[in-house]
């Protein structure tokens, strides 16, 4: 941990001098999870030629080497520069809704770099906020990653733990963050449906408590402006109430616009996921 934060003390032009060097491995000798990247990009968008598809696989690549450098910025990242680097429209969308007494479901998907909106939503918004992740099998990182995401106050709860935590958001109202396009397991309540052309499985578990709970539900979209520099937007997609709703309506309408995001910055994206196995 102590290297990984001496490190962090370098200014983030000097880390993507390292990164870079990572992006070099990554791309041209390891060829990280290539196989799975291209197949996903090809049923993903087989209008583009296999050149375009090239361009987004490599710009992904340099997506996913920065992230590295960006995320061990942010064990010591100041406020000032955290908050130059990531901004958010529209935060308080989210904290009216709980100020006016409700709790607030917020779905995004894996796109770089959600690590960073996570501590500048926590650092910007004015009311709780509670980050769902499922744990990370390496004791050290998942221990690292804690404690990034909750420098700035935001409150962390691994996805088992939720199942508790999740009860009190009737009388605890806070922003509940999170991750929805995760491939969940056989041990999971699960929604297959189509998703950039190809059947994938999604959690059903936001759209079961946004309509028990009757919660609104908001889809946080993020773009890239340049190197080290993001923003965040939030939209309404659902809100209650939900007697008339047909079943899948808010997972669908979180799937749609996820699909809208990808399409947008598509090398943004987590495109080394496996996320279409069934």
């Amino acid at each position: 941990m102590f290297f990984f934060r001496l490190l962090s003390y370098l200014p983030l032009p000097a880390l993507y001098l390292i990164t870079d060097f990572v992006y070099l491995v990554a791309r041209f000798i390891v060829r990280y999870r290539k196989k799975v990247i291209d197949e996903n990009l090809l049923h993903a968008f087989p209008e583009k030629s296999e050149n375009e598809r090239k361009t987004i696989r490599n710009r992904f690549y340099r997506n996913f080497t920065d992230s590295i450098a960006e995320i061990i910025k942010s064990l010591t990242i100041s406020k000032e520069e955290l908050s130059r680097r990531f901004t958010i429209t529209n935060q308080e969308l989210l904290d009216q809704e709980v100020q006016n007494g409700k709790s607030v479901l917020l779905l995004a998907g894996h796109f770089f770099n959600w690590e960073l909106g996570l501590q500048r939503a926590a650092l910007l918004s004015k009311v709780p906020s509670e980050g769902v992740y499922l744990k990370i099998n390496n004791p050290f990182f998942d221990r690292l990653m804690y404690q990034i995401r909750t420098r700035f106050g935001n409150t962390v709860t691994e996805k088992n733990e939720f199942r508790d935590t999740v009860k009190t958001l009737d009388s605890q109202h806070r922003v509940v963050q999170l991750a929805a396009d995760q491939r969940p397991n056989n041990r999971n309540t699960r929604y297959l449906r189509n998703f950039l052309n190809r059947p994938a499985y999604f959690f059903e578990g936001a759209e079961h408590i946004a309509k028990s709970m009757d919660l609104p539900v908001f889809f946080g979209e993020i773009t890239k402006k340049g190197r080290g520099n993001y923003q965040a937007t939030y939209e309404l997609i659902s809100r209650g109430p939900y007697d008339s709703d047909l079943p899948h309506s808010i997972t669908d309408a979180f799937c749609e616009r996820l699909e809208e995001n990808i399409r947008n910055q598509p090398d943004l994206y987590l495109w080394s996921h496996n996320r279409w196995k069934v």
